[in-house]
Order: structure tokens, then C-alpha cells, then sequence
């Protein structure tokens, strides 16, 4: 449910870990963000860091890096191998999950702004974030490197997009911007042969392979009015590949970066790897994959393979990640973990003490104890799940029935609705118990002087609003199930019929018992406007919940007869 982007900071220096170490400290005291990796370089004298986490935490972290790296990295004192600006070189953002590019692009921006105001340096926005395409190349900007600065940034031209025109010589000069996010992705070969993988490398990647006159291999090369080769382009846009040979495996790889995963993604690369390796004579014995990758990139492979097959998606997210991982092979090296490869996976919260992770018993005896929470809100939240999980199950049996294979994909799509709304009203569950927290917190606040007194009541009434919203979304999202409920009573498999009639009466109660939580939240709202508005939609939800559910029984009781 979180929005995730991913910040990749390239600091100059590379041979002083203390200086490192003081950097990325200032990383980890951020909440909300966690670092990955540190990557340093000595002859590069750099070392690149990655962080993710929310968007506000993430540039919040990356400033406070930005402005230590500006204090303890002397760029006058600066010498690598690696083209360089500034002490912060470079500040790419990357959306992750449940974020735009262009919501990536403010934050850029944002950061960008903070840094030339706060720090005094001269920032420059790049890729995506880029005010102008001239400045959308990197090496645009940092032409002259950090020896050339002073005199490019007096350049009318070259007038930095935030911050001073002066140039900093200490800190220097930094780009802050937006990118895509780039997947490291491997594919294993059933040969040793590192040729023969250049050829399929060649075969797929974008840049494809320089163009021959004659024989393709020995043929002369044909170059451009500038002297330059001429190149066949391959079959995947945003794609850079290499074959190479892997002496501890003893198999040779097809090393790619797919630089651009909305446009290529690793399904595709890896399917059209198959295709072409095929047509050579070669088998594709699976992959492997460098780093860590989005949850979403996963999803999308595991449906992608499914319906290739007609069979339904609409499975959950630990089977789909099984098998996206079966699929290509992604264990052929070495076991893939999920909780060490994908992003969301990697920041996702200590769950022990997660309603929706404890055992059916637990949970009930949870319930029944004398905390006041978990209580009607987070029931009727599971309560609605429970019932969404049974039309999501008639869903995937009619798909699969024999003889009913030309409507595998509309069985699925309803398997599909109804997995995202169990997986929602299933985060509900714990959300609704986290609003009430919320409240108690804000009650514990001081209230001494006026100002504390302020501030305590400015926060209960915000979190008796969120007490209010969390219910409401259950109420919204339980009357969304029964169309998926309502569907499979009227089409979906006989045998099943009051399946779909259990999961409507479930939806019902999900619906009914989330409205007196919402109705009770009401009571200790001051803004009446916004509290009348939640219960006239609530009524309204409430009784077309009522109505779909006995149009619903109807259908199922005349399928089951007498």
C-alpha cells in the first residue's frame, strides 16, 4: 500500500570508509528508509549507496547525506577515475512502487530546490527531472567535470536550475534526478561458448550489431558519413546485453540491464532470450537476477506465464512469486529468496505482531481478551475478506472447469478483482486496530500549556477522522466483493453456488458491522460536515449491500432448489 522510491546517491570518495560510514549514518537515522547497499570504488574514488523507502523519508534522508557529504568531502582535494562534479556527484530518485514517474519528478525537484537554497550548491536537474532536454543527458551537465565548474556555471546557458551561480569549491556541483528503475537480469545458456551468447546477446539488445556488407561475420563494416559503424538494431528497446562465460558455474550468460522496465520488462527479455537462443541451437536453462527488483516487475511475469497457459491470475501473491520464479528459472544458480530480492519485501515491517499473520486460533483468542482491540472493525474487515476469498475461489474452480476453456480469462479477470480486494480489506484488518491506537496515543499527549493543549486536540480529532475513514473503506470495499460474489452465482460453478452465497452474507456482515464503527468514530468529531457526509454514503452503501445481498441469495437459492 506504501509508496516506495528507490535513491541511488553517487558520493566522491571511495578509499575512506569513515567518511563513507558518516554519510550513510545519517541515511539510517532517517525512520522509514532503509539502506541496501555501499558500494565503494577506490580507483573510481567513489562509492555509489542505495537506499529506499517513502517519498518524504527519502529525500529527507538524501538531503541529510547531500549535506554531510558537503562538510567532509573536499573536492579540491579530489582525484578518480570516474567523471565527477561534485562531492554529492550525482542524486537519481526511483519509483519503486505505487508512485508516477511524474510524482517522482516533484520529489526530484523538491529535493533539488532544498539542496541549492539550504546547502549553497549549485544543483542541476537530470533524466526525467530535467527542465530542458539538453539537461536530460548527464554527461550534458557534467561536461568540464568539477575543474571546468566555475567557468561553465557563469554561462548564461549552464545557469544551475537551483541553488547559487556561484561555484562552491569545496562541495561543487550536483544533479539531482529521476530515472527508471534499472533490473540487472542474467540468463543461463546450456552452452560454454562465449560466441555463440554473443550472438543472441547481439540478436536482442537494442543497439544490436554492427552492419556488414556480404557475410555477417566476415563481411566489411558499414560505417556512417562520420566514419562511425552501423548498427542492426535487436528486438528489445531498452536493452543493454553481453554474453560471457561464468567459470564457477561452468554455463555461459547473457548479462543484461534492462534499463527500462515499463517498456521491456524481464518476462519479455527473458522469453524473447528463449526465442532466439532456440533459433540458434540453443536452450535456455534459467536465470538469475543481480540485485533486487520491484514487486510489481514479479506479478506481471507470474501473469504473464499464466496466461500464456489460460490459466486464471487471479492467484495469490505468494504463489504468483512462485511462479515467476519457476518460470524463468530464477533458482537455476542458487536458491531465490524473495524476502532478500524484492524491494518491498526488503522494507517491509517486523510482522509478529500482525493480526493477519497469527494462526485462525490466535486470532480469536486475541479477540476475546480483554484489550479493546482488536474489536468490530478489524473483524468486519475479515469477516469481508473471508467472504471475498470464497467468490475469488468460485472464480478460479469455474476457470479451470473441463470443457469450459473459451472462458478461462473472464473467470480470471473476477479471480483477479477479487484477490486485490482481499488483499486490501485484509491490510484493513490491522489498519482499523492502528487507528485506534492512534486515538489512545494522541489522548496520551501533554496537555499542560495552551500550546500542548492545542496540539493534543488538533491530533485526536485527526485520528478519530482516520477511525472514521478505516471502517468506511471496509464498508466500500465489502459492497465491491459482491459483484464478484453476485457473478459467480449467476455463471459461475454450480457445484459451488453457495460458496458465492456464503461470501454475500459474509460481504453483508463486513458491510453492516464496519457501519457502527463508523458511526460510533462519529461521536467525537467536531467537523460535523465531514462526519454527516461519511454516514449518508455509509446508509447508502449499507443498503445497496442489503438489496445486493438478497438478489444474490435469491440466485442461489433457486440454483440449490428445493
Amino acid at each position: 500500500m506504501k509508496q516506495l522510491i528507490e535513491c541511488v546517491p553517487n558520493f566522491s570518495e571511495g578509499r575512506d570508509m569513515s567518511i563513507i560510514k558518516q554519510i550513510t549514518d545519517e541515511i539510517e537515522k532517517i525512520d522509514g528508509v532503509k539502506l541496501l547497499d555501499v558500494d565503494p570504488g577506490a580507483a573510481t574514488n567513489r562509492t555509489v549507496v542505495t537506499f529506499v523507502g517513502t517519498p518524504e523519508e527519502v529525500i529527507e534522508a538524501a538531503f541529510q547525506a547531500m549535506k554531510k557529504a558537503s562538510t567532509i568531502i573536499d573536492m579540491r582535494k579530489h582525484k578518480g577515475e570516474h567523471p565527477r562534479m561534485g562531492a554529492t556527484d550525482v542524486c537519481p530518485l526511483v519509483p519503486v512502487s505505487n508512485i508516477t514517474m511524474e510524482e517522482t519528478i516533484e520529489y526530484a525537484r523538491k529535493l533539488a530546490e532544498r539542496a541549492g537554497k539550504e546547502l549553497g550548491i549549485p544543483v542541476f536537474c537530470y533524466e526525467y527531472a530535467a527542465f530542458n532536454e539538453e539537461r536530460r543527458n548527464l554527461a550534458n551537465i557534467r561536461a568540464g567535470e568539477y575543474e571546468g565548474m566555475a567557468d561553465k556555471l557563469q554561462n548564461p546557458k549552464w545557469r544551475p536550475d537551483f541553488g547559487p551561480t556561484d561555484f562552491n569549491p569545496a562541495a561543487g556541483v550536483t544533479a539531482v534526478g529521476a530515472r527508471d528503475f534499472l533490473v540487472a537480469f542474467n540468463v543461463n545458456l546450456n552452452t560454454t561458448s562465449t560466441r555463440r551468447t554473443n550472438s543472441v546477446a547481439f540478436d536482442v539488445r537494442e543497439k544490436g550489431r554492427v552492419k556488414r556488407t556480404g557475410d555477417p561475420i566476415t563481411g566489411e563494416i558499414v560505417k556512417d558519413e562520420n566514419g562511425k559503424p552501423v548498427y542492426n538494431p535487436g528486438s528489445l528497446k531498452a536493452v543493454k546485453a553481453i554474453g560471457w562465460f561464468i567459470e564457477e558455474y561452468g554455463i555461459a550468460q547473457i548479462s543484461m540491464n534492462l534499463t527500462n522496465i515499463s517498456i521491456t520488462p524481464v518476462h519479455v527479455a527473458f522469453d524473447e532470450v528463449c526465442k532466439k537462443a532456440t533459433a540458434r541451437g540453443l536452450r535456455v536453462t534459467g536465470s538469475e537476477l543481480v540485485g533486487l527488483i520491484p514487486m510489481q516487475a514479479m506479478l506481471d511475469a507470474a501473469k504473464y506465464f499464466l496466461r500464456k497457459q489460460k490459466r486464471s491470475v487471479g492467484v495469490s501473491e505468494k504463489e504468483l512469486i512462485k511462479i515467476a520464479v519457476r518460470s524463468m528459472g530464477l533458482d537455476d544458480l542458487r536458491p531465490f529468496k524473495p524476502e532478500e530480492k524484492i524491494i518491498e519485501y526488503m522494507m517491509a515491517e517486523e510482522t509478529g505482531n500482525k493480526l493477519v499473520d497469527m494462526s485462525l486460533s490466535n486470532f480469536a483468542d486475541e479477540t476475546a481478551s480483554e484489550s479493546p482491540a482488536p474489536g468490530g472493525g478489524s473483524i468486519s474487515a475479515y469477516v469481508g475478506a473471508l467472504g471475498v476469498s470464497l467468490g475469488t475461489m468460485v472464480a478460479n474452480l469455474s476457470s479451470h472447469k473441463r470443457g469450459w476453456d473459451d472462458r478461462w480469462e473472464e473467470y480470471s479477470d473476477w479471480a483477479e478483482k477479487g484477490q486485490a480486494i482481499k488483499d486490501e480489506l485484509l491490510f484493513l484488518v490491522d489498519e482499523d486496530t492502528r487507528a485506534f491506537n492512534k486515538i489512545m496515543d494522541a489522548f496520551g499527549l501533554p496537555k499542560g500549556s495552551q500550546e500542548e493543549k492545542a496540539i493534543r486536540k488538533n491530533a485526536i480529532q485527526e485520528a478519530s477522522k482516520y477511525a472514521m475513514e478505516i471502517p468506511f473503506r471496509v464498508m466500500k470495499k465489502s459492497l465491491e466483493s459482491m459483484e464478484v460474489m453476485k457473478a459467480m452465482a449467476e455463471s459461475g460453478l454450480r457445484a459451488s453456488v453457495s460458496d458465492a452465497g456464503v461470501g454475500v452474507l459474509c460481504a453483508r456482515t463486513a458491510v453492516m458491522g464496519a457501519f457502527l464503527n463508523v458511526r460510533i468514530n462519529a461521536s467525537g468529531i467536531e467537523d460535523k460536515s465531514f462526519a454527516s457526509q461519511l454516514i449518508k454514503e455509509g446508509k447508502e452503501i449499507e443498503e445497496k449491500a442489503i438489496a445486493t445481498e438478497n438478489e444474490v441469495l435469491r440466485i442461489v437459492n433457486e440454483a440449490i432448489g428445493e
